[in-house]
């Protein structure tokens, strides 16, 4: 079946992004309710919910997944008969594919709006929205400057100044430890996102909130590039995302670290940026406040506090 090979998929990370991941549930909810052969709305409805479990299992903190997942069985609400049933399905996953296909060029639109001709911006770690944002800048004759980090310990940044350098950006590239050293030549802090809580905070690379102390202290502006689907609903009821830590290797290899019995190499892959530090966050649908976070979980994702705990009972009863 499409669900359970997509569900492996994703388990197994040969389907990997939040985008990917998102549209790749989106479209396995929608062939699974065209391939359902019942009449019955109520096995259909059981069938489907099936189907949205095993996918949201696979993932279980990945914010984007159990987004696309909500959205598409949405459409399920109204439905009366199988036919309407499918049909919304259809129609919702269709909606929600588009929308991700074009969250990007519309956030490189909206965040465009927000950089000044002459600005020099500083950006960390290697984020699509965030690049969008300058690039669009550019491609409309505004005369930009980047300061882009080197991203320890993965380095994301060489594929970051790549980018601009493709782009015809004027890029500085400089180590993590040097951002107060130069953050007094910058107008402008542009970041990506991996997730967005409910309170505004942003859980992105690590030393993103180094950045955004940095950036507060010397009174410039960070604005957040971020999807809506990248909105973490489960911290509307205080569930607090878990930061990945990564394999010491990245940080020291292996055969000096077996020479260094008392040391232990600690290796985050995020960390939190609390609201007060973000000036601004750029969705797809416009840019609001982070303080207005709850609003892009309500409104377009479409949760609703009274639905949580059902919701998350589709991960085998509860969410760890």
């Amino acid at each position: 079946m499409f669900v359970t090979e997509t569900a492996e998929k994703i388990k197994s990370m040969e389907i990997r992004g939040a985008g990917r991941i998102a549209r790749a549930a989106a479209e396995a909810l929608r062939d699974h309710a065209l391939s359902v052969k019942v009449k019955d709305p109520a096995a259909f409805r059981q069938e489907m919910e099936r189907a949205a479990a095993e996918l949201v299992a696979t993932r279980p903190t990945a914010v984007s997944l159990p987004n696309a997942v909500h959205f598409v069985m949405a459409g399920l609400t109204a439905a009366k008969t199988v036919d309407e049933a499918r049909a919304g399905v259809v129609r919702r996953a269709g909606q929600f594919i588009m929308s991700s296909q074009h969250a990007v060029e519309k956030i490189a639109e909206f965040g465009a709006r927000h950089i000044r001709d002459g600005d020099v911006i500083l950006t960390h770690c290697n984020s699509e929205v965030a690049l969008g944002c300058m690039i669009e800048a550019h491609r409309q004759g505004k005369e930009i400057e980047v300061f882009a980090t080197e991203v320890r310990p993965r380095n994301q940044g060489h594929i970051t100044i790549r980018t601009l350098n493709d782009a015809g950006i004027k890029t500085n590239f400089i180590v993590d430890s040097a951002v107060r050293s130069f953050i007094h030549d910058v107008d402008l802090v542009i970041v990506g996102a991996d997730a967005v809580t409910v309170n505004g905070s942003v859980v992105n690379k690590i030393g993103t909130s180094q950045v955004a102390h940095t950036a507060a202290e010397a009174r410039v502006n960070m604005i957040v590039a971020a999807e809506t689907y990248k909105f973490a609903p489960r911290t509307v009821v205080g569930e607090l995302i878990r930061i990945e830590e990564r394999p010491s290797s990245e940080v020291l290899a292996d055969e000096i670290a077996r020479t260094l019995p008392h040391v232990t190499v600690r290796n985050p892959a995020f960390d939190v940026t609390p609201a007060e530090y973000i000036d601004l966050i750029v969705t797809e649908q416009g840019a609001i406040p982070p303080q207005m976070a709850y609003v892009i979980i309500r409104e377009y994702l479409g949760w609703d506090i009274g639905e949580f705990h059902t919701a998350f009972d589709l991960n085998s009863g509860h969410e760890d």
